[in-house]
């Protein structure tokens, strides 16, 4: 029999914040939330998050959602690329390393040599440490005398399921993303965690929807818990967006999942035509299935470049679209370089002279559908295009990727998208949810810019 919980509270640590959410077992109604942001500390061995903030954080949001509204389940999600080293004793035995931290040359050299064939992980090759097999090879190689303490390697969400209930384990969706260490045809780890010698060291394989235990006592008490709590194992937060629609949504359909990171899922595509170079890959989803992907780091491109330009008129930007675009105004790839469907590009503007911030604001949002709909063809991304998170509340934006692509674009709107998507892990149904769908637009010209946007890029 399902469990069937009234309130659960999701531990959702994204890149750039972090957050408590309660949500309501039968809405999926966000009825609580606290937020901090997720700070990178640059001391010690190499830049690596502040757990002990987000710890403190969690339990203070834990004590106090406790009293009120209180919950009867934890989940987690987290952003993917990132891994914990525990001690015998359970506790971080290396500091945990944030991926957009860079190596040095002959490292990062040598790893090439070692890590496995795309066609074995779907995995391209990242820079920084955006393929946690990288992290990895990078710990042991720089700081053997720490790795070698090292005796558990969990996925991130699971790092703190294990601080909350004592059990480690690691998940495939977590495993499945860009890791190198997952083979998604075969669903096993790659050749890779041999070739490095850490088959030993990694946790037992759990299910995202495996309930790990109870809160352990000495922290249910310190939170305020008046009785046994579980906390579900977790999920890497791209495929806790994807998970609601995975369940009552038929096959074709994309899913984009916008964040720090936008990320593309072509539900019901295949593997056999994904290109490396170009960020595309297989996510895995929550059943353990392979899903075709593609990203590109959009949301921090567009906090770059509108923190640039400031405040607009929002009521002039749909003018200033035509403009632009008879204008052929135009933002080129990329403005976060390291990924995207344009490797080797640096973000230009053209034809931007005396542009006004209104202009400035509309193109910005016309390279961002253009960056989206590159990356759902680079996956033969079908059906109707969900969007969530933050770029469901961008008009303009979604009105360009309507017109761009001609297919039906449907915005779910708010911020809890990964929240809702983990919560589900406890077997609660996924609520019925706010959609819009977008109307079509003609764009005068819009056809013949898209064309010179390409040819600018090539």
């Amino acid at each position: 029999m399902m469990p069937n919980f009234s309130r659960i509270a999701v531990l959702d640590i994204g890149k750039t914040n972090a957050k408590v959410v309660v949500l309501d077992g039968a809405t999926g109604a966000e009825v609580a939330v606290a937020k901090t942001p997720n700070t990178v500390l640059r001391n010690g061995p190499y830049p690596h998050y502040d757990i002990d903030r987000l710890w403190s954080f969690t339990l203070n949001a834990l004590r106090s959602f406790a009293k009120e509204p209180g919950f009867d389940a934890i989940s987690i999600t987290t952003h993917g690329a990132s891994a914990a080293l525990l001690d015998k004793t359970g506790n971080l035995a290396m500091p945990v390393l944030d991926y957009e931290h860079e190596y040095p040359a002959d490292i990062c050299e040598a790893y090439a040599r070692l890590r496995p064939a795309f066609e074995e992980t779907f995995s391209p090759h990242q820079t920084m440490g955006l393929n946690i097999g990288a992290q990895l090879h990078y710990q042991m190689t720089a700081f053997p005398e720490d790795f070698a303490k090292v005796a558990t390697i969990v996925t991130y969400p699971q790092y703190w399921t294990a601080r909350l209930t004592g059990v480690a384990s690691n998940e495939v969706t977590s495993l499945g993303c860009h890791t190198d260490l997952w083979n998604p045809r075969e669903s096993r780890y790659s050749s890779l965690v041999d070739t490095l010698g850490i088959g030993d060291l990694m946790a037992p394989i759990r299910s995202a929807f495996d309930s790990l235990g109870p809160v352990l006592p000495h922290i249910a008490e310190a939170i305020g818990l008046t009785g046994e709590i579980p906390v579900y194992c977790g999920i890497h937060d791209s495929n806790a967006s994807l998970l609601p629609h995975l369940i009552d949504r038929a096959a074709p359909f994309s899913v984009v999942s916008t964040g720090t990171w936008v990320i593309n899922f072509g539900v019901g595509g295949d593997l056999a035509h994904l290109d490396p170079k170009r960020d595309a890959l297989a996510n895995v989803d929550a059943y353990g299935r392979a899903v075709p992907s593609s990203r590109f780091m959009g949301g921090r491109e567009f906090e770059t470049i509108s923190g640039e330009i400031g405040n607009v008129d929002g009521k002039a930007v749909a003018s200033a679209i035509e403009q632009v675009v008879a204008k052929g105004m135009m933002l080129l790839p990329n403005v976060v370089s390291g990924s995207g469907p344009f490797p080797g590009q640096c973000a230009r503007w053209v034809n931007a002279q005396d542009a006004s911030g209104t202009e400035r604001y509309a193109a910005l949002c016309l390279y961002l559908a253009l960056m989206n709909q590159a990356c759902l063809d680079l996956i033969g991304a079908q059906g109707p295009i969900i969007v969530e998170g933050p770029f469901a509340l961008n008009d303009t934006y979604l009105m360009l990727l309507t017109a761009l692509t001609s297919r039906d674009v449907i915005a779910i709107p708010g911020s809890t998208g990964t929240s809702q998507g983990a919560a589900l892990l406890t077997g609660i149904k996924p609520p019925a949810g706010a959609e819009r769908r977008v109307p079509a637009s003609a764009i005068p010209g819009l056809e013949t810019y898209r064309q010179a946007w390409h040819a600018a890029v090539a």
